[in-house]
């Protein structure tokens, strides 16, 4: 059997979160069968996959093709063509890790994995560009001209068959993995090369992701303010001053109201905004955490609360989408529109370590539920089922 996957998303240094869920699925999945061809398709003007992590395995062929990518992305958004099946010679099923335009022929089987649709739900959390992405690659014609499609969670499967109308009898549901450095024990000397390197403060909650409306930081910065203001009866206010808000991430889009809000904020001295952080350093730096805060609006899967409960840092995440199923019980949730609520549950993880140490313990075990190799090996079932 020949299976072809379009690893298009493993261009460039920095990978996306659509990047690292093809990496991983390839690592994983191309051991499980030797017996099996994958043909890795790619296509970039000016860069090209960096491929040795599959050093040693003799059943993957890389096509690495140099077109322009506007050019070739326009012929198959608007045109339909070229069948990429042809382009490397035929297979018998075409695995898409995103709805990008990826056109097959009639004998090819196609299955597509969808993150999310927070595009549809939330429109006005994205930017023009972002819009026009979208629309080009019709996320709604790539849902309905696969065969099967593979929905990182129960609320985006959901959704699919809720805004697009698919039957929810060609949805397969596959949550993603979380990768074994998450887990591992961290020396004192690599948490205080990270806490120097980005000069963080002794204690502080940790908010982590992209910088943009829809992973509502706002509503986390305005939280942590009525967090340090509080004074409410049975507090401890030496835990609560001396706690700082560190912000990661680069900006996205639509960030700028985030960033005035922290330039305004009567407790701006308490907030520290760090940037991009590099992978290796994400591990250490939830675990130096005291507390993980996610009020995401909307999130097809969620890694971020995941890798947190893997470090074991307790967590606050939101009670929508598809956060409940990622953390069940193992989390206290808040809702996400609701400023109050959010501080009052940063407020009860900080005060309470008796709280903080049982959502670390029950983090830990929650997370321990994904892996990448249990996804590898549901995701193979549906490709050659």
């Amino acid at each position: 059997m020949t299976i072809a996957i379009d690893i298009r998303s493993l261009s460039g240094g920095a990978y996306t979160g659509v990047g690292e869920y093809t990496r991983n699925l390839l690592k994983y999945m191309i051991p499980l069968d030797p017996g099996i061809r994958f043909k890795l398709f790619f296509n970039a003007h000016g860069s090209k996959p960096d491929l040795s992590f599959l050093d040693g395995f003799g059943n993957i062929e890389p096509y690495i093709f140099r077109y322009p990518n506007k050019y070739f992305s326009a012929r198959t958004r608007f045109l339909n063509s070229p069948k990429i099946d042809k382009l490397i010679a035929g297979c018998d099923v075409f695995f898409s890790p995103h709805f990008i335009s990826a056109p097959v022929g009639k004998n090819c089987k196609k299955v597509t994995t969808f993150h999310d649709l927070s595009f549809e739900r939330y429109p006005e959390f994205f930017d023009i560009r972002r819009k026009l992405w979208h629309f080009s690659n019709n996320p709604k014609r790539q849902a309905q001209e696969a065969d099967r499609i593979i929905a990182v969670s129960g609320s985006t499967a959901y959704d699919l068959s809720d805004i697009y109308g698919v039957d929810s009898g060609k949805i397969n549901i596959v949550y993603s993995g979380i990768t074994e450095d998450f887990f591992r024990e961290h020396t004192r000397e690599e948490l205080w090369h990270v806490r120097a390197k980005y000069k963080l403060p002794e204690r502080f909650i940790l908010s982590l992701s992209t910088i943009e409306p829809r992973k509502n930081i706002l509503g986390t910065v305005k939280a942590f303010e009525l967090f340090k203001q509080s004074n409410r009866a049975g507090s401890d206010p030496a835990r609560l001053d001396d706690c700082k808000l560190v912000i990661a991430g680069r900006p996205g889009w639509l960030y700028k109201e985030t960033f005035e809000a922290i330039k305004k904020s009567k407790w701006r001295e308490d907030i520290r905004y760090i940037d991009f952080v590099e992978d290796e350093d994400k591990p250490a730096l939830y675990k130096l955490a005291e507390l993980f805060v996610y009020p995401s609006i909307y999130e097809g899967f969620g890694f971020p609360v995941l890798e947190a409960m893997a470090s074991g840092t307790p967590v606050i995440t939101s009670a929508c989408s598809s956060l409940p199923e990622v953390v069940e019980d193992a989390a206290l949730m808040a809702d996400p529109f609701n400023i109050s609520d959010i501080a009052w549950t940063m407020e009860e993880v900080v005060r309470d370590k008796n709280l903080a140490s049982f959502l670390r313990g029950k983090g830990l075990v929650q997370a321990r539920k994904f892996s990448w190799q249990k996804c590898a090996e549901e995701t193979l079932k549906i490709l050659i089922s």
